[in-house]
């Protein structure tokens, strides 16, 4: 969209509209599906005054769109604002060529095993490294509180983090950083796939560690706070995974850094359980706590305003669980049919 003049915040952007029946979000017979700012960024492509911008999805009867899972969120976090909740999201992600295998992998077969990958160096021993750099530069450019990167356990599976953010940010924040992942990737003629599984196998997943902390848990003392969530966090472990992500279970094997999909546990410095306290925060007994169990697919408003819920209850008018469940699935990835060696 076109403006006269630059907007000095997200206030005075109109509302836009755009085709729901096309994206899976609305019917043909209404298919209207209005676009509400909520956020703006610089842009790393056109620069100059140029933004991007977030927005929420609405529909024409003044209802969140089924989809918007943001709206719901936000509620929580606003209703909860005295907790002061940072988050910081890990988000794995894996690179493929044209054929949708991954990015350097022999075409007729496979790479040596896991074990020299992980925040490699060298030809060989990753791949991609130009897309990862240009997306961290667009990152920063756009003004993304991207905190650091490094090549995953996989060869071309990598890894960035965004946070901490406060509250809703959170999720505006890995929105528009994965939107600029798949825009450098473009420029490069590389696919990028947030499957938390995309080679069977022993190859480790790909995941979306999101990291925890809240006021009282920051504090001294703040270990107490943190091993009272815990049993909140277990009582609600079957509804925790049905909106963690599509295909999560393939990933959470019990193997490969991660826990059973079935069993919720807890532990310090454990990178196979389902939430793990760093051991710098056990020591000092104050910090945050990691929920290992997103995949990289998921929906960073629904994780984040689920552990809310979770940690601090339900207020009225929002049952996040129920409207996530109400929903079919929308690909978060871009669909890539795999090729075999």
């Amino acid at each position: 969209m076109t403006l006269k003049e630059a907007p000095k915040s997200v206030k005075e952007l109109p509302e836009w509209n755009f085709d729901g029946s096309s994206t899976g979000q609305a019917p043909g017979h209404n298919s209207d599906v209005y676009l509400r700012p909520v956020a703006i960024f610089p842009d790393p492509f056109r620069l100059g005054d140029n933004i991007l911008v977030m927005c929420e999805t609405w529909m024409s009867d003044g209802k969140p769109n089924a989809y918007n899972f943001r709206h719901d969120s936000n509620l929580l976090m606003e209703a909860n604002k005295k907790e002061e909740f940072w988050f910081g999201l890990e988000q794995e992600y894996t690179l493929l060529d044209s054929t949708g295998w991954p990015y350097g992998w022999p075409k007729n077969g496979f790479p040596a095993p896991q074990g020299p990958y992980y925040c490699g160096v060298g030809t060989g021993k990753v791949f991609c490294r130009d897309i990862v750099e240009a997306h961290y530069k667009a990152c920063l450019y756009a003004e993304i509180n991207i905190s650091g990167t490094n090549a995953e356990v996989m060869p071309a599976q990598w890894e960035y983090q965004i946070g901490p953010c406060e509250g809703i940010d959170m999720g505006d924040h890995l929105w528009m950083s994965r939107f600029l992942l798949h825009r450098v990737a473009e420029e490069f003629g590389v696919k990028v796939t947030f499957n938390p599984k995309p080679i069977p196998g022993d190859w480790n997943g790909a995941g979306l560690h999101t990291n925890v902390s809240t006021k009282a848990m920051r504090e001294e003392g703040g270990m107490k706070a943190i091993e009272a969530a815990m049993p909140k966090l277990a009582e609600r472990h079957e509804i925790h995974m049905k909106v963690y992500g599509e295909g999560n279970e393939a990933r959470m094997t019990g193997r490969h850094e991660t826990a059973s999909f079935d069993k919720f546990t807890w532990g310090v410095a454990n990178r196979g359980s389902s939430v793990r306290v760093n051991r710098s925060c056990a020591e000092e007994g104050k910090g945050y706590f990691e929920d290992r169990r997103p995949a990289s697919n998921g929906d960073p408003y629904q994780i984040t305003g689920m552990i809310v819920e979770t940690l601090c209850g339900k207020i009225e008018g929002v049952d996040l669980a129920a409207k996530v469940l109400e929903v079919e699935p929308v690909e978060l990835d871009m669909p890539v049919v795999q090729s075999k060696p």
